[in-house]
């Protein structure tokens, strides 16, 4: 697809109680935490019904472009050069998102937790826990595991041009979603197990963020994870598959450890408030 396409071309209409916003961006490297965005961009719907509004930006991310992220973006140092630093768009960034749900493509591997720690960087926190995520790569993967590029043809029945384009890439996962929802009406999805789920795939955005979420997941990052009885153990280290809060009872210096380390913002924050939990039982 041609990003040069015109927005009122896109196709979908979706059953919403909140706006949502798709979005796409490319980076100086796949690290959600030490790498930076170049490249953003978001198209909102609205719930009530009024045409779609986009955002896309060119960022200079400060810090250089590894060849790899390079050789699949095509975004050189010389196309960011001039351009603003994330500071200086992070609250029109903010602003346009609102309240909005987010939809993208790997979004919640990859863009979400790097969009989340941009924006908290400078000051605006994104709170994606209490935000309904789509991701569209998820249902792809359960209901055809293939690419955005094959997707685009399977759902679409068009080749997808520019792929790695960043609103060129946005648009299509808008028409992808748009196909799997027609396509999977009335499906079933049976998992590895052989259990059942009813017609999962349906034009409501709750029903779509249950199905697609790993409940057993509590970060971005996945350094924290819950258990069968619902609490928060470690995912990672020394103290791998322990509760964070009986590790803290007996070991605060893990917490500052923790909390001075290269760890996302939403993990820093999620260890605190179970140690401020702590403190509170003390006092």
């Amino acid at each position: 697809m041609n990003p040069k396409d015109d927005s009122t071309q896109l196709p979908a209409k979706f059953n919403l109680d909140r706006d949502i916003v798709f979005f796409d961006i490319e980076s100086t490297g796949l690290n959600v935490i030490q790498d930076r965005i170049i490249q953003i961009a978001l198209i909102k719907y609205f719930k009530d019904g009024r045409s779609p509004e986009e955002l896309a930006l060119l960022v200079n991310p400060g810090i250089p472009i590894s060849a790899e992220a390079m050789s699949v973006h095509g975004i050189t140092p010389d196309d960011i050069r001039d351009q603003p630093k994330f500071g200086a768009v992070a609250k029109q960034i903010y602003d346009f998102i609102g309240d909005a749900d987010l939809s993208g493509y790997n979004s919640d591997r990859f863009d979400l937790p790097m969009l989340t720690e941009e924006l908290y960087r400078h000051g605006f926190d994104l709170k994606p826990e209490e935000r309904r995520s789509i991701d569209v790569q998820k249902i792809f993967y359960k209901m055809e595991p293939r690419t955005l590029k094959a997707a685009y043809k399977v759902f679409c029945g068009k080749e997808l041009v520019d792929a790695h384009d960043a609103l060129a890439d946005v648009r299509a996962t808008v028409e992808v979603l748009a196909g799997q929802l027609k396509k999977y009406e009335g499906v079933d999805y049976v998992d590895g197990d052989g259990f059942v789920t009813k017609a999962p795939i349906k034009n409501d955005m709750e029903a779509l963020h249950s199905f697609l979420s790993d409940y057993s997941i509590v970060d971005y990052t996945q350094r924290l994870r819950r258990d069968a009885k619902g609490d928060i153990i470690f995912n990672f280290g020394k103290y791998n598959k322990q509760r964070v809060a009986d590790v803290f009872r007996r070991d605060q210096n893990y917490y500052h450890w923790i909390m001075q380390k290269d760890f996302s913002a939403q993990v820093k924050k999620i260890v605190k408030s179970i140690m401020d939990g702590i403190k509170s039982q003390k006092s």
